[in-house]
This record gives structure tokens, sequence and C-alpha cells, in this order.
């Protein structure tokens, strides 16, 4: 097999393949050209897109070239795969400003210095935006019956459960369809990689190709990713584990990592990161906490560098493993005025201003639990008030705790 494909393999990254061997021949004898669209609802891509840009970074390291579609027109429309509802339309103004953002992730994780490598960036507005309606119906559209429209996942689990399908949505495969076939006449690009809840749209572009150009092109997709929890993967009870610090910091980002579930910790490496998937092999039978001290360095130090991975994990290090309490640290710090302490500081109130929980009447539910904690230590009643005696230290600091993962440190100030 294809080199580029046993490591696809390797890794946990196939799903489903179309022409699987002649894919695999082709890519043993020449570098291709192969795409993955991101639609911009967001100002950043979060986790659950990791696994497809993990994906355009192998397709690199094989020798074969990226193409990032960013959907400046497919997002105005939205993709109806795997939604219940029709997507929130955003702005034009607002689908540029975070295409502009959303480049500049991939071109964190893409090599850009290798002129015949480096990723190319294309907007598929650039081409659906000049559309002429009728000349798109009588050149395009003439391909796609209705037939097999409805006989997509993304329509028919709508249909089935009598949730409303816009035209406009239903329209989506299509010009999906269509920005396959603009990049394989324009981009030479022969290969589409998604997620599997994108087959269908896929096998349009496929088709599309086949039946417009006469062309051999290929559809190759990854499997939807559920954490051995159950859970989404990139989602977490704080919300969405972003890939810009600006919105997530790189020690939250790290700790993301590090409480990865005890199952899913081999699965994670060999995703993502670069680990060579024989080294991952002589380390498996390694502490299992050392594992997840060892994905999270990795996949903090991809997106953050070197540096950030490291401050994060001598962080974690030290409260975790030496249960030290410093002002010197990537916890988030919350400055509370010596003369507010002196009144008596409300602990309900403290937990909900630094947004270790949410409401009040969860702090106390929590405190039920001994889920608050004071430097380690559980609170013991709902009513406690924060006094000077909190400071001991000589830092003038505390730890505030929420469970065994979420952490500020408290300072006391003049």
């Amino acid at each position: 097999m294809n080199k580029f494909l046993n490591e696809f393999k390797d890794r946990g990254y196939f799903y489903q393949c179309t022409n699987e061997n002649e894919l695999s021949n082709l890519l043993d004898n020449q570098s291709i050209n192969a795409y993955i669209g991101f639609d911009s609802t967001a100002s950043s891509l979060h986790v659950g897109s990791l696994m497809q840009i993990m994906c355009l970074r192998l397709l690199q390291k094989h020798g074969h070239r990226p193409i990032v579609l960013l959907g400046g027109g497919t997002t105005r429309i939205g993709d109806p795969s795997g939604k219940e509802e029709t997507r929130k339309i955003l702005s034009e103004k607002q689908i540029e400003k975070n295409i502009k953002n959303i480049e500049k992730v991939f071109k964190i994780f893409l090599k850009t210095s290798d002129p015949k490598l480096k990723p190319i960036f294309v907007n598929n507005f650039n081409w659906l935006g000049k559309l002429n309606y009728i000349n798109f119906l009588r050149e395009i559209g003439k391909h796609f019956t209705i037939n097999k429209m409805l006989s997509f996942e993304s329509v028919k689990l709508r249909l089935e459960r009598e949730q409303s399908l816009s035209y406009m949505e239903f329209t989506y495969m299509i010009l999906q369809a269509y920005d396959f076939l603009e990049l394989n006449k324009n981009k030479n690009c022969i290969l589409q990689i998604g997620g599997s809840d994108q087959w269908g749209n896929i096998i349009n572009g496929v088709d599309l190709i086949k039946r417009h150009s006469n062309k051999q092109a290929f559809g190759l997709t990854t499997p939807l990713i559920t954490l051995a929890s159950g859970a989404k993967m990139g989602k977490t009870e704080k919300g969405a584990v972003w890939l810009d610090k600006k919105l997530l910091s790189p020690y939250d980002y790290f700790q993301f990592w590090r409480n990865t579930d005890d199952r899913d910790v081999i699965k994670f490496l060999k995703m993502f990161t670069d680990m060579s998937i024989s080294e991952i092999e002589k380390i498996k039978n390694k502490n299992i906490n050392e594992l997840k001290m060892i994905l999270a360095n990795q996949a903090t130090k991809m997106l953050h560098g070197e540096k950030e991975a490291s401050k994060a994990l001598d962080t974690t290090v030290s409260i975790f493993v030496k249960k030290e309490i410093s002002s010197n640290t990537e916890l988030p710090i919350f400055n509370v005025k010596k003369n507010e302490i002196e009144k008596g500081y409300d602990l309900i109130n403290l937990v909900v201003t630094t947004k270790l929980l949410k409401s009040k009447s969860e702090v106390r539910r929590s405190i039920k639990d001994k889920g608050i904690k004071i430097n380690d230590i559980p609170v013991q009643k709902d009513n406690y008030k924060i006094s000077i005696n909190d400071f001991k230290n000589s830092k003038k600091i505390f730890k505030l705790s929420h469970g065994k993962k979420n952490h500020v440190i408290i300072k006391i100030i003049n």
C-alpha cells in the first residue's frame, strides 16, 4: 500500500475511500494536490477540526500539496450535514474576518517554506459569488437528480424527523460538488478529504468531475471522533476547545489533553501528535498519567510552540505533582483588594466572579459535594467568608478550586 495511505490508516484517520487501489497507485507515482473544506462560522477552528488539519499535515509529510478551502461562499448558506436546524447566517463582513483569523491556524500547522508543498488557500466565494443561476442550472444542475439528493443522510434525517430543511441548505451539496470541480479544473486537485458525514457530498463531487470533464477524481473520509466518555470531540463543560490563544490559553489547551480519558490516550497520541507509530508502541505501557503528560506536551507544542508548552508543563507539575502554589503560574490570577477581604468576601460570589462556576446554585451544590476547595482543602459551609487568614503564606495568595481540574489563584492587593 502507498506510504501516505498506510500511515493514514495506522493513525486511525481512515474511514472510506473511492477506488482505493487506483488512488494508492497514483500516490506512489506522483505528487498530487488534495483539499479539505472548512466553513468559516466562527473566528477560530476548534479541536473538532484538528483531525482534518492533521490529515493535511500528513499529506505534506508524504510530498503532496494541501489545498485549504475556506468557505466564504458556502458559509453564507450552511451545511445541513449533522445539523438539526438551519445554521445562523453571518454577515459578509464577519465571514471575511473569520477567514483571515482561521488562515493563521493553518500557517502554524502546515509548512509554508517549500514553494512546491506550501498550502494553497482558496475562498470559494471567489467563484460561487459570480455564478449565473440559469447557466449554473444548465451546466451543473443537470448532472444531479432529486432522487439521489433525497437519499443522502443529511437530507433523510431532517425529513424523517420532520425538521425544516430549506431549499438553500438542500442545494449545499451541489455547491460543494462544484467546489471540487472548480479546484480540479484550476488547481489540478484530484482528491477531497473530509469527515464521514461528508461522504455523500464528496461522492457528488467525484461524480460531477467524471460527468462534466471525464476525469478521475477521488474521495477519502475520516471517522467522526467520539470520546470514550461519549462526549463530542472539542466540547467541554467550559465550552469549545479553540485553536486560538486569544480564545483559549496554552495552559487550558494543555489541560484539555492532559485530562483525556485513559481509554483515548494511545489513540490520540497517534491522531494528534507527530510521534511515529513505532515511538508510540515503545511507550504505550508507561504509566497512564505520564502518557497523558506526553500527549498534552506534544499537542500543545505543535500549536503554541515549545516555550508555551514548557510553561504549561511546569505549572501542571508544580500544582498537581508538587502541590506548590505560586503567582508565577499559567493559572488565571484574580486580584482582590485587601479592604474587601477585611470586610469578609463571600465565597460563593468569588467562585462565580472567577467563572469557576456559572451560578450561585451550582456553587452551593458543589460545596455540598465537597467540590470547592481552598488550597486543596474542601470548604464545608456555603456561607463561608474569605478572610485574611486564608492568605497565611508570605505570597499573599491561595488556590481556589472547583473539582480536580479547574483552578484560579486568588491574590490579595492593597
